[in-house]
């Protein structure tokens, strides 16, 4: 096992407060740096969707899976600790099928969802007469669904905060400062500057989402990760709750426990804006009353806005940086971040205190983008 010291985790979204976690429960010192609060980008408002089963490449599948599977045996572990209610939960979904051609995609995924029953997955299609009898308010033109159980949902602002305290209750410190450099001797981490004072350490882990490449001069390593806009509108629709989320092609009807209704989700490339957008909310609409005609009824009660970390190839970046001993990086989970989050923790917390990780991260390591 790695004699390791101390260790600063830079960035307070859901990886590196899951990371500053495991590194905490495995007996690290950890210092977690977060310049404006826990949880107040891309992790505390995203949907908390967590599906690991569709929309992923094949290189990242055992990896999400891995994640799933760490999600649920955290949760209880998060709760002892912070004496605090996560609220996450198993859910049903309905893929309905708006055109024959995504029929057969949709009974591909049912033999997925077939295949995961030893981890509590299942699904069953839908004729449209039997839809209908599921949820009358969806549209009369669909041409069935599949409906399945096993995805689960959590609060992500949530999960972020309370990962955030677990770790404090194991030992970190959460640092409030501006990170402007990290400090390096002989080829190894020795430092971080947070707020002109340096902080000594024996390892770093930058989790800053999609400000990663601030970091690139301060590692000497290229980390290309830039922001994915996605919009939501939270609605109040009359009439009974839903009883599971809706995915369709364009939108997804994601139902809350009180009863509102969330339209999700846009994603568009638009550097670091972070404004509500007209034509989202009209995209998001649109779909929706397409897919469900009781949606002109809502009223819209918030339309939020977040920035994920996505990479060139679409995969997390997670491991050690090359030429740069005691550097690690966390992010890149894009549309997944929240699903990713308790593996690429664990990966790193494993990778610095163990000197090996049981995860399968080769695919995700920094150093692809060095040889590019």
């Amino acid at each position: 096992m790695s004699e390791v010291g101390h260790v600063v985790v830079i960035g307070g979204g859901v990886a590196g407060c899951a990371t500053a976690y495991e590194l905490s429960a495995a007996g690290v010192k950890v210092t977690l740096v977060e310049r404006e609060g826990i949880g107040t980008q891309a992790s505390g408002w995203s949907a908390g969707g967590l599906n690991p089963l569709q929309g992923i490449p094949d290189s990242l599948l055992a990896f999400a899976m891995a994640s799933y599977r760490l999600h649920l045996a955290t949760w209880p572990e998060l709760e002892r600790l912070t004496g605090q209610k996560l609220g996450g939960r198993r859910i049903s979904m309905a893929y309905v099928a708006p055109n024959d051609a995504e029929v057969v995609p949709l009974l591909e995924l049912r033999d997925t969802f077939e295949m995961a029953r030893k981890d509590g997955f299942s699904a069953q299609w839908l004729e449209p007469v039997e839809l209908e009898e599921q949820e009358p308010r969806l549209s009369p033109d669909l041409e069935g669904g599949l409906l399945t159980f096993g995805n689960a949902v959590v609060d992500s602002q949530r999960l972020t905060a309370l990962l955030s305290e677990a770790a404090e209750q194991l030992g970190a410190t959460i640092l409030a400062g501006i990170v402007s450099g990290v400090q390096r001797a002989d080829g190894r981490v020795t430092g971080v500057v947070v707020d002109d004072e340096v902080i000594p350490c024996d390892a770093v882990v930058i989790a800053l989402g999609p400000w990663t490449g601030q970091a690139e001069p301060w590692l000497g390593c290229p980390l290309p990760v830039e922001p994915l806009k996605g919009e939501i509108l939270r609605m109040s629709m009359p009439g009974r709750p839903l009883g599971f989320d809706v995915v369709a092609p364009g939108i997804s009807l994601f139902a809350r426990p009180d009863g509102q209704v969330w339209l999700a989700s846009t994603q568009e490339r638009r550097g670091f804006d972070k404004e509500p957008s007209e034509s989202a909310y009209r995209h998001l609409l649109g779909n929706a009353t397409a897919l469900m005609p009781a949606i002109k009824d809502a009223t819209l009660l918030q339309q939020t806005v977040c920035l994920r970390p996505v990479t060139p190839d679409d995969l997390p970046i997670v491991g050690a940086v090359p030429g740069c001993a005691g550097a690690y990086v966390a992010t890149g989970g894009g549309t997944k971040g929240i699903l990713l989050a308790p593996a690429m923790g664990k990966a790193i917390a494993e990778l610095i205190s163990q000197d090996s990780t049981s995860l399968p991260i080769d695919a995700f390591s920094p150093a692809r983008f060095s040889t590019q």
